[in-house]
């Protein structure tokens, strides 16, 4: 399996013979308005440009997962690719229905925790919960998504999520050889963190059993962890050996 990250959460998983795009943001930069005006500097989002080398691989995609639907992760730019290749698009249930109004080929939509049949392997959809307190309701919907293919590693898509017990369930029940995890700690101009805090993340590549991808750093402006600061972080707690902390174009085989 082989892991190509592009910018933010937008990656695409390489199998033998697939190549799934996870929440794709694929427009030009600073083309978003900021997330936040006053917690951080109102930058247009995102911050930087996909890299160069995107487009070539963006190409070769035959499926696509949605965790959710806000903008840094499904973009106009993004819908407009995937209908125009008519994309199958794997969602959760409670997302189908607006997906499928905006033109989206919905090929499998998701209960929580109900396995599903998928390219030859199996796919759980598994509960999320976007930020700390009462700011999570607001967040609206988020699922993530735990997959096993035969002859490749199972890898866990946290998605937009804090430390929860299902988060917990998935680490040592399902115990997913690759995780991929959202660490740029977002915060809008009110309320407690969209995203884990450094100690939930800590917690997570702890508790995880293999390899930790971390993404969503560096693309956004209410996304204040830099790759530098969790580097720091990781070694700090002698856990930099189990996080893999991807340059946007950068691909890790495992």
């Amino acid at each position: 399996m082989k892991l190509h990250h592009l910018r933010n959460a937008t990656l695409i998983i390489e199998t033998q013979e697939k190549f799934i795009l996870v929440d794709p943001m694929l427009g030009k930069k600073a083309t978003l308005s900021p997330f936040t005006l006053f917690r951080f500097k109102p930058r247009k989002n995102p911050l930087v440009d996909l890299p160069s080398n995107s487009h070539s691989i963006l190409e070769k995609v035959t499926h696509c997962l949605v965790t959710h639907l806000h903008p840094d992760h499904l973009d106009k730019d993004a819908e407009s690719f995937l209908k125009q290749k008519n994309i199958p698009v794997i969602c959760s249930k409670n997302d189908e229905k607006t997906l499928q109004k905006r033109g989206l080929n919905i090929a499998e939509s998701l209960d929580f925790w109900k396995e599903h049949d998928f390219l030859e392997g199996k796919i759980i959809g598994i509960p999320a919960i976007h930020g700390y307190g009462f700011i999570a309701k607001p967040m609206g919907n988020v699922m993530g998504f735990y997959l096993k293919f035969p002859n490749e590693k199972s890898i866990y898509i946290s998605a937009d999520t804090i430390y929860t017990q299902d988060v917990d369930r998935v680490l040592r029940e399902l115990k997913p050889e690759i995780s991929v995890l959202a660490c740029g700690s977002a915060q809008l101009d009110f309320g407690k963190p969209l995203l884990m805090t450094m100690e939930d993340i800590l917690k997570f590549i702890k508790n995880a059993p293999g390899k930790v991808f971390a993404n969503h750093l560096e693309a956004l402006n209410h996304c204040p962890t830099t790759r530098m600061q969790l580097r720091n972080a990781l070694k700090n707690h002698q856990l930099q050996e189990k996080v893999f902390i991807p340059e946007d174009g950068e691909n890790v085989i495992f």
